[in-house]
């Protein structure tokens, strides 16, 4: 056990790093924030801050020297960094996820000898395996970068007619992943928390909706599709939090198919679609995660309310957040950030119904 008063170290410094801080310290832990930014909005709430890029292993050696155990709240990190970092300090979760999670193509096969339904795929590192995938596959389907993708950026859709040279050309030649489309009715996560003998919890499922690739709304409890697929997607959410011998808060993205869930994406971290837990459950995924990291007992994540929404503020939509507080159910979180560029994610808004 790593006891309150010792210092977690967070790597990234955006908003789920901030909130990690926010549930740490109320525990009574310090937080030491490892980010590139000159002003990261986590690091407003946390003890100690430390610019540094992620492949600086000597800024990262120091980091580590400094704090008790790490975590990270963005996965964009190289991996040889993090196996660099579990060299000197503990590490949660392990490097392994997400070495797993930053591939798609192993992420789906990852998943796929699980048991798990991903879309159809094939891996891409041409134009001939584009020409080959959208002959196989068919379209309409999404091309993906391989690496380094997040909230619809790195993606492009195909339909009948596209011009794949073109296509190829605008992915700038990377290694991509060809997906097809799925026809489902809803889209939801699951979020499961492990701690290190084992033991895990699942967090009721949100149903979520996406707007230009990035999430507008998690509801809680979700519609019929949802809850009809939940039970098949908790079972396959526990046989990758056990084979990566996970530990930490996971998040698992599906969406409801013709025969059950479709495996979309995981996420090695806490996630945009669990925030709805800091009010509307008897424990937060950033509370678990720290409890989990820190090898303390996982606290309970039944639901605290009969009903939750959580609306993300995106961009411009930061302008009109003091007025959701007219609502004597919402609760308004702001990140902080600055300017309001479009897509940015700025803040969100939980309304609670008793």
């Amino acid at each position: 056990m790593i006891p309150p008063g010792s210092t977690i170290g967070i790597l990234g410094g955006g908003q789920l790093g901030r909130m990690l801080a926010m549930a740490a310290a109320q525990m009574g832990y310090l937080v030491h924030i490892y980010a590139p930014d000159e002003h990261p909005c986590a690091g407003q709430v946390a003890a100690l801050t430390t610019r540094g890029a992620y492949d600086d292993l000597e800024s990262l050696g120091r980091f580590a020297d400094s704090v008790d155990v790490v975590t990270f709240e963005f996965e964009n990190i190289d991996a040889g960094a993090l196996a660099y970092l579990a060299e000197h300090v503990r590490l949660s979760p392990p490097p392994r996820a997400l070495e797993i999670a930053q591939d798609r193509v192993s992420e789906k096969m990852f998943v796929q000898d699980l048991g798990g339904r991903p879309a159809p795929f094939m891996p891409v590192e041409s134009l001939l395996d584009l020409e080959a995938a959208s002959h196989k596959i068919g379209t309409p389907a999404i091309l993906k970068t391989n690496r380094f993708g997040y909230d619809g950026k790195g993606q492009i859709r195909l339909h009948e007619g596209s011009d794949l040279s073109d296509t190829w050309r605008q992915m700038g030649g990377v290694p991509c992943v060809y997906e097809g489309f799925v026809d489902f009715t809803a889209e939801f996560s699951l979020l499961i928390a492990r701690g290190g003998d084992g033991r895990s919890v699942l967090y009721a499922e949100p149903e979520n909706v996406h707007e230009h690739g990035i999430l507008a709304r998690s509801t809680v409890p979700a519609g019929h599709d949802v809850r009809a697929q939940a039970r098949e997607a908790e079972a396959l959410a526990r046989k990758v939090a056990d084979a990566l011998d996970y530990v930490g808060l996971l998040t698992l993205e599906f969406f409801c198919g013709a025969d059950g869930p479709v495996f979309n994406e995981m996420a090695p971290r806490v996630h945009n679609s669990g925030h709805w837990t800091i009010e509307g459950a008897r424990t937060s995924q950033f509370e678990n995660h720290i409890r989990a990291i820190c090898g303390l007992p996982l606290g309970d994540p039944g639901l605290a309310a009969a009903a939750v929404q959580m609306d993300n503020l995106i961009g411009s939509d930061v302008e009109r957040a003091v007025d959701a507080l007219s609502d004597p159910r919402a609760h308004l979180h702001l990140y902080a950030k600055g300017e309001a560029r479009a897509g940015r994610k700025m803040g969100h808004v939980t309304h609670i119904r008793r």
